[in-house]
């Protein structure tokens, strides 16, 4: 049986916008086969280049796709807290995302994804 959270790493070899989205959407579709419920994307956070250009292109694709029901719920790595209401709501759709290594850390480089 498959593992409720997956990672998926789309900075690994700094593609550009058009190719993260492709990989964005491909990935989500395997992990959805694949019977997960939640999705840790990495997509790095770099003040200048690709790193924040495919977080902030990657995080406009998911309000889309969120928009059109095409996934449930995400959450900014540096939203995704206790404090923070938006990661309480992913937590309690996907309860594994509270051992997250990532959870409370505020980390810009990543998003979480409710499928």
């Amino acid at each position: 049986m498959s593992q409720t959270v997956t990672e998926i790493n789309i900075k690994s070899d700094m593609p550009d916008v058009k190719e993260a989205r492709k990989r964005l959407r491909e990935e989500l579709d395997k992990a959805r086969q694949k019977g997960h419920v939640a999705v840790k994307i990495i997509h790095g956070y770099g003040s200048k280049g690709v790193g924040g250009t495919l977080r902030d292109a990657l995080r406009r694709s998911l309000t889309g796709m969120r928009n059109k029901n095409q996934i449930q719920h995400f959450v900014h790595g540096e939203r995704f807290s206790f404090d923070e209401l938006v990661a309480r709501e992913a937590i309690d759709m996907c309860p594994a995302l509270n051992r997250d290594s990532d959870y409370n850390r505020h980390n810009e480089g990543i998003t979480i994804v409710i499928l």
